[in-house]
């Protein structure tokens, strides 16, 4: 298939969800797939996916969303940098997530500087035109994004810029992805993949997590036909008994990912324990500047110190990310909860499970 308006064809999807119907009908049990990826999650819910299936497939979403898996110890970060007069350059997403009765948002309409970004080479250019001002870069993401960061650092360092800085809250899917299927409440069957992360790691770094705990997985595009011809594929490895890593995605990804990207990672950061809003603490699953480029960690320059904060009363959002919780699980979803007045950051961010429902109308 060459072309996009393919990969959304109304009929195609049908017939491949038959296909997995039929495979459901044969395994005779609740099955729990998980996607791990807020486009897939967007995707599902935008295009009413799941209502296409048997009722014994249950589709749970997982930590997809970096906004929502950083914690409030993590946010805090960004916030004192802002307190404490420096420039604070971030995306969009992060401009509305609460933290102790206050978001960016409100400390910008209070007159501190922040900036909303559509690329960290936007902060570096901000740097470079006003050099009397101190910018930090709050850097927020998973595998996707951190290669372009630690190329800003590289550039940086290459043009002599000084007066950018660093917040790492940065994640790895895969330390995350043997986290879930750890847990003995959560049960999953089968992972879908995400595709955004795949193109940059390739597919090896699934294989051992796939082969510990025999559990298929796909990795998938964001497309109809994608998403749905993965659940088959998925469902397809169950009846055989199988259990492995498959690439449907074969247009984007490929088995090595890209070494390029996975270079810039390896020599600008390091792995370091992480903690994630929903999981706790899980080892390797964050990045920190090295040693040589501590010059550009705003945390050390200027003595930040992570600041932890209960959750809301009554929000379900670490459990939701975690995937033992659904958005309709929550007294304050869709009630006092919603895009215009969020409780949670999974209701804020673009790719937050509580924001896809919502905007999907599912009551």
């Amino acid at each position: 298939m060459k072309f996009l308006e393919e990969y959304r064809d109304g009929e195609l999807v049908k017939r491949i969800a038959n296909r997995a119907n039929e495979l459901l009908g044969r395994i005779g049990r609740e099955v729990k797939i998980m996607e791990v990826c807020g486009t897939h999650t967007m995707a599902i819910a935008r295009h009413g996916l799941r209502g296409l299936f048997r009722k014994n497939l249950d589709l749970i979403s997982g930590p997809g969303c970096p906004v929502c898996v950083t914690p409030n110890s993590g946010f805090s970060l960004v916030f004192q940098a802002a307190e404490m007069g420096k420039t604070v350059a971030t995306f969009g997403d992060m401009m509305r997530v609460p933290f102790n009765g206050k978001s960016l948002s409100k400390l910008r309409g209070e007159g501190f500087d922040i900036r909303v970004v559509y690329s960290p080479y936007d902060a570096l250019k901000m740097a470079e035109d006003e050099p009397e001002k101190e910018f930090v870069m709050a850097g927020i993401g998973f595998e996707t994004t951190s290669p372009l960061f630690a190329s800003i650092i590289l550039e940086c360092r290459r043009r002599r810029v000084s007066n950018l800085k660093l917040i790492s809250l940065f994640r790895l899917i895969p330390p995350a992805l043997d986290a879930l299927l750890k847990a003995e409440d959560l049960h999953i069957d089968g992972l879908i993949l995400p595709g955004h992360v795949s193109t940059i790691i390739g597919v090896k770094p699934y294989v051992d997590i796939v082969e510990k705990y025999k559990v298929p997985a796909v990795i998938t595009g964001f497309e109809p036909v994608d998403i749905v011809e993965s659940i088959r594929m998925i469902l397809k490895q169950l009846v055989e008994k199988k259990s492995m890593v498959e690439n449907e995605y074969v247009r984007t990804v490929r088995p090595q990912g890209n070494p390029k990207a996975i270079r810039l990672i390896q020599e600008v950061f390091k792995p370091v324990d992480a903690e994630w809003r929903g999981l706790g603490e899980i080892a390797e699953s964050g990045l920190a500047l090295k040693d040589e480029f501590k010059d550009f960690d705003a945390v050390e320059e200027y003595g930040l110190k992570p600041v932890e904060a209960s959750e809301p009363a009554g929000c379900l959002c670490g459990q939701v990310i975690r995937g033992s919780k659904k958005p309709t699980d929550c007294k304050l979803y869709r009630r006092a909860c919603m895009p215009d007045n969020p409780i949670g950051p999974c209701m804020v961010s673009s790719e937050g499970t509580c924001a896809a429902y919502y905007y999907a109308g599912v009551e």
